[in-house]
């Protein structure tokens, strides 16, 4: 019976438009070509860093540069701004969701009924 509620759930946030303007966003942005080129340089840069740090060596200077100017150029892209604006709209209807859940949770625990539906 849970799995059912929550398969309902998720076929609901699916069809919400908070997820729906959260696939378009992304899928614009995934059509950026300059910005996917960024955040992939980023990602790199990012996962080199760690390799340093785990290796007890700090990321040059340079390195640091350069993801500061990828960063900046990233972030005034229209595709990004709306890509993040999306993402946080979503995650407060998941915060409001989980909530909800919460809620039901606290109230299933107090009633001494049980209910199949």
């Amino acid at each position: 019976m849970i799995d059912t509620k929550a398969k309902d759930l998720g076929r609901l946030l699916g069809q919400s438009e908070e997820y729906k303007a959260l696939k378009r966003a992304n899928d614009d942005l995934g059509n950026d070509k300059d910005a996917v080129a960024n955040l992939q340089r980023m990602e790199t840069l990012r996962r080199d860093a760690q390799n340093m740090m785990r290796a007890g060596q700090e990321p040059t200077p340079e390195m640091e540069q350069e993801l500061d100017e990828l960063l900046g150029k990233v972030q005034v892209t229209h595709a990004y701004q709306r890509a993040v604006a999306a993402q946080e709209n979503f995650d407060k209807l998941m915060m409001q969701v989980n909530q909800w859940i919460a809620e039901g949770i606290k109230a299933g625990a107090a009633s001494p009924i049980i209910s199949l539906s």
